[in-house]
Parts: structure tokens; C-alpha cells; sequence
């Protein structure tokens, strides 16, 4: 039996139900979506000219997905930034969202002050904390949200209240516009995929058991163009913290100027290096051909790949299943490395040592 296929192992090795936590992303969504809609906010927040998002690990890659999925509809310009610095450009004129799943994330919340003395728009996205004692004594709007279908508590496992959350504030402040019927769209094809990627279901009819089977012992090189270059980012990510695994994230076409001579030296890339192509059919046409491109030179330098198809009829729809398709990917390889998905040793010594 694979590993993989051994429910036993997994529950041995996931005591903090993580894989619950994945298996609820479109129950998240449709939570935060849901709740969002209810929240009303001043008039003077849809009288802005551009939006900046500030929030960090897994409090910030919502924003990144968001960007990504609707760059070609914003009509305002959308920034996701990570640290204690406010970007010049904020004014009273911009949206300023702080997301924070625990509501003590220190670099965001730092910025708040010199925010309010610029006078821009503020809003807060959290699950309690300072951030959410704020919103309650109303000293600015936002969202506080119960994470009830998120048993695992890891901020980064809460992603859909994150993109969900994040989407309905834009969409009450006018930014973006978003139908219902999309997002539950999309919330479907999430349950379809549940039953596919499901540790019940063997790796031989699994694709994510079978992508993280391709990438145990690897350092996964992320791919993906347009609408999912967001999820690039987020996969990355999830492989850092869930499998405890190095990987890189790079973006259709602009790694075609430069990554392709970089695979030739050192001469072991071909023994440690598996690129994951994240495609769609969606891609402009040309950007398709480019993935073709690139796997053939991957393909001629000896380096092994994979790629996903993306499901869905609609850039949201495709998004948010290479969202879930990460998630468990990573949580499958983390068992192949033999650990605990949620914990994150290194993240909290970084942290005791900042407080000391």
C-alpha cells in the first residue's frame, strides 16, 4: 500500500485536522461571501482611486489570488504589500484593507497609525485579536469573522475567509462586481474536486496524491501565467509551510526571458528540480504556446514536470481549483516527508526570539 493510500498513517501524522480544514475552503468562501454582502459601509469608501492590501503569509496571499483573478476588470490600481511601511501613494483616496487572520500580525497593524493621519479609507479582515477590538470600539470598519470551518486554526488554512472576505469588501466598495451565482459556481465545482482529491480516493484516480508522489525529495519550481500567477504564489508557499519543503514560484512569460538559461548549472538541477505547470485553457493563446515552449526546453535539459489542468469554465472557477489542488497536494506531501503538516517549528523559534 502507498503511503498515501494508508488513512491510518495520514491520521497518525495530521493531529491538528488539517485535512478537515481543506476539505472546508468552499464552505469558508461561501461563509465570508455570505457575511460580507451583510456590512455597510460609508459612501466615502467607494469614492477611491486605488486599493492597497497589507497582510502577511497566508493572511496575504488571498490579495495575490483576488489580483490575479481580476487584474484585466480592475479599473483602480490594486497593490498587495508585506511589512511595517505604508507605500507613498496612500492617501485619502485609497481603500486601505488590513488582513490579519489572528489579528496581532505586528507589520500590518504597525501601519494603522500613519494610514488614519493620511486619511485613507481603512478596513480590517480578521478572526480577534487587537484588530478585531478595533473594529468593535469602532474605531475603524471591517470584518470579524468566526472561523468555524477551519478546525485546524491555522491562519494559512483560513485562506477562503481570506479570499472570500477580501472579495466581499471590494465588491461593497464597489472595486470589483461579483454575482452570486459565480461564487457559487465555483463553490460546486470546490465540492466536486473535494471527492477527487480525497485521501479516500487511491492515488492511482488521485491527481494531487499523484502530484506530490512526483514531488517527494524535489524542490518544486512552481508555473503559471495570467489569472493564476496568484496561485503560484500561494502554492509555493503552502509546499514551504505545510510539507516543510523548498520551492520557488515563477511567472509565464516573464521567466522565459531569463530561467531558461538557469537550467543548465549546477548539473544536479535534473536529480532535484521538478517544475509544476499550472495551465489552463483559458491562457491567452499565446502564453499556451509558451507553456508548450518551456516544457520542451524543461524537457531537454532532464528535468521532470508536471502539470494541472485547471476545471472550470470561469478564471474564478479555475483559481479557486488550483486553490484546493495546492492545498492538498501539499498536505499529501508533507505525509510523504514523514511530518505534521501544521506545525511550523521554525516560524514560531523566528517569532519567540522577535519577543524576546
Amino acid at each position: 500500500m502507498h503511503t498515501l493510500d494508508n488513512l491510518a498513517r495520514l491520521g497518525q501524522l495530521d493531529k491538528e485536522r488539517m485535512l478537515e480544514s481543506i476539505a472546508l475552503l468552499p464552505r469558508q468562501i461561501e461563509q465570508a461571501w455570505a457575511e460580507t454582502k451583510k456590512l455597510k459601509f460609508s459612501p466615502a469608501y467607494k469614492k477611491i482611486d486605488k486599493v492597497v492590501i497589507n497582510g502577511m503569509g497566508g493572511s496575504g496571499l488571498g490579495t495575490h489570488i483576488i489580483r490575479s483573478i481580476y487584474f484585466k476588470d480592475l479599473k483602480v490600481s490594486l497593490a498587495n504589500i508585506h511589512g511595517y511601511d505604508l507605500p507613498g501613494l496612500v492617501d485619502k483616496n485609497t481603500l486601505y484593507i488590513i488582513s490579519s487572520y489572528s489579528g496581532e500580525t505586528e507589520e500590518p497593524l504597525t501601519t494603522l497609525k500613519a494610514a488614519k493621519k493620511r486619511g485613507a479609507k481603512i478596513l480590517g479582515i480578521t478572526a480577534g485579536g487587537e484588530l478585531a477590538e478595533l473594529i468593535q470600539a469602532k474605531q475603524i470598519p471591517g470584518y470579524i469573522f468566526e472561523p468555524k470551518h477551519n478546525p485546524c486554526n491555522q491562519p494559512r488554512l483560513g485562506l477562503g475567509y481570506s479570499i472570500g472576505g477580501i472579495l466581499g469588501l471590494l465588491s461593497q466598495c464597489g472595486v470589483v462586481k461579483i454575482k452570486d451565482q459565480e461564487i457559487s459556481s465555483a463553490v460546486n465545482l470546490l465540492d466536486k474536486l473535494n471527492q477527487e482529491f480525497s485521501p479516500k480516493n487511491p492515488l492511482a484516480q488521485n491527481s494531487a496524491k499523484k502530484m506530490a508522489d512526483s514531488l517527494y525529495g524535489k524542490i518544486p519550481v512552481v508555473v503559471a501565467s495570467e489569472f493564476l500567477a496568484g496561485n503560484a504564489h500561494a502554492l509555493a508557499n503552502q509546499i514551504n509551510e505545510n510539507a516543510k519543503n523548498f520551492s520557488a514560484y515563477f511567472i509565464i512569460s516573464e521567466l522565459n526571458h531569463h530561467l531558461l538559461e538557469g537550467l543548465s548549472y549546477p548539473a544536479s538541477n535534473h536529480k532535484n528540480i521538478h517544475f509544476v505547470f499550472l495551465e489552463s485553457n483559458l491562457y491567452y493563446s499565446r502564453n499556451q504556446k509558451r507553456f508548450a515552449i518551456t516544457k520542451d526546453i524543461v524537457a531537454k535539459n532532464k528535468i521532470q514536470f508536471s502539470s494541472f489542468f485547471s476545471p472550470g469554465e470561469t478564471n474564478l472557477e479555475q483559481s479557486f481549483a488550483a486553490l484546493l489542488f495546492g492545498s492538498y497536494v501539499s498536505f499529501y506531501l508533507a505525509i510523504m516527508n514523514g511530518l505534521d503538516p501544521s506545525l511550523i517549528p521554525s516560524v514560531d523559534y523566528l517569532k519567540e526570539k522577535l519577543n524576546n
